[in-house]
């Protein structure tokens, strides 16, 4: 796929995202088959903000996560500062279809990791992080069915990225906690509760960052200082309606909320 095709992919799928609607697929003359075009497609995304890129995303870590849009391992998505909300805020609801929010532990890097020909081992990546915060992703996708698609569009989707809310940062204790142990509790309201635990994330959210790392890597993009990977969900994602709050607590490592807007 050449650079004019890969943009025109984008476009459609912005679109449809600025209008709320959806499509079934993408055209076959604009469908990336590879993984590889469909990030092609969606790095376009960066040209439409003035700020820099805030960060990524993960999608599909949970065997929850990859059920849910029907592929078989992780995918990235880009954060655009536009995307970023804080603890607390109340987002707009707007267009929202899969209407969940997931419980994801987010690494802030302090330096570049760029890329190189040996993979990056788990000990190198923790070593450029220099903060974690606690978040919750609130996806979404313009496919009319997105379980059916696969990873390609699904990528050029930007990984199912709609909404991010940055919590709070986490103590520096979390560096001495068993991340793939410790427990996250997710609550919609009084109505809806569910648990889970970092090893949901790939087996573990360091590992998954480490993954992140290699993918962009492999792809000839740097993981840059001052970028914030969230690394997917621990518990299985809460259904939320218009006018909801959702909470996250991490236990030790703090608790933060978001609600959403009247439809």
């Amino acid at each position: 796929m050449d650079t004019i095709t890969t943009k025109a992919a984008n476009e459609l799928l912005l679109r449809h995202w600025q209008a709320g609607t959806t499509l079934a697929a993408l055209p076959p003359a604009l469908c990336p088959t590879e993984r590889a075009q469909g990030y092609a497609i969606q790095a376009h995304l960066e040209a439409l903000s003035p700020q820099a890129l805030f960060g990524w995303k993960i999608a599909a870590t949970s065997t929850a996560g990859q059920q849910h849009i029907g592929i078989d391992g992780p995918i990235a998505g880009r954060l655009l500062a536009e995307m970023v909300y804080r603890h607390g805020d109340t987002l707009p609801f707007g267009a929202n279809r899969m209407r969940v929010a997931e419980a994801e532990f987010a690494f802030r890097m302090g330096r570049d990791l760029p890329p190189r020909a040996t993979p990056y081992a788990l000990s190198e990546v923790l070593d450029a992080v220099s903060a974690l915060y606690l978040a919750i992703e609130v996806p979404d996708s313009r496919y009319a069915d997105f379980a059916k698609v696969g990873a390609a569009q699904l990528i050029a989707d930007n990984a199912c990225g709609h909404q991010f809310v940055l919590g709070p940062q986490a103590p520096d204790l979390w560096r001495q906690i068993d991340l793939a142990s410790h427990r996250v509790v997710g609550k919609v309201g009084q109505r809806l509760e569910r648990d889970g635990i970092g090893a949901n994330v790939l087996g573990d959210p360091r590992i998954a960052l480490t993954w992140l790392a290699n993918e962009l890597s492999a792809l000839g993009i740097t993981l840059a200082a001052g970028q914030t990977v969230t690394t997917g969900t621990c518990l299985v994602p809460l259904e939320f309606e218009p006018q909801d709050t959702v909470s996250m607590d991490f236990g030790v490592l703090g608790q933060m909320c978001c609600s959403f807007s009247a439809a």
